[in-house]
């Protein structure tokens, strides 16, 4: 058997505006945006260079979907973001005013520091030890 993840759906407020945020300040790939209707869209971004889950972004829909935008875990981090150049990663989150939530800092396996998406989500960006 074979199997892998291959999309975690992320609930935004609206899809430009999660798109440019994804696209131009975390510099993921636009992959695939179709209108499926006047009101919803099939939008992925995926992280450059591959290899993972791409997000697929759908618009909240509903008050109790609205309700989670931002926290969708409970305030706990909800992506983890690999990278094989933190340095590089983590001046793009300050140039892009990206609030960072806390590091970064050198852990067993990485280093890391925590961030917001644009609605609040919080992520790690990581770079495993076998980067350094």
């Amino acid at each position: 058997m074979k199997q892998s993840l291959v999309h975690i759906a992320l609930v935004v407020n609206d899809y430009d505006e999660a798109i440019d945020f994804y696209t131009k300040k975390l510099k993921f790939i636009l992959t695939e945006d179709t209108y499926l209707s006047e009101t919803k869209r099939w939008v992925i971004v995926t992280p450059p260079g591959g290899g993972g889950a791409s997000l697929l972004l759908a618009k909240a829909s509903n008050l109790e979907q609205k309700s989670r935008i931002g926290n969708q875990t409970g305030g706990r981090v909800f992506l983890f973001l690999h990278t094989d150049d933190f340095e590089r990663d983590f001046k793009n989150l300050l140039v892009h005013d990206i609030n960072i939530i806390n590091g970064p800092r050198d852990e067993i396996y990485g280093k890391v520091a925590v961030f917001e998406d644009l609605y609040g989500n919080q992520w790690d960006l990581i770079q495993p030890s076998r980067y350094k």
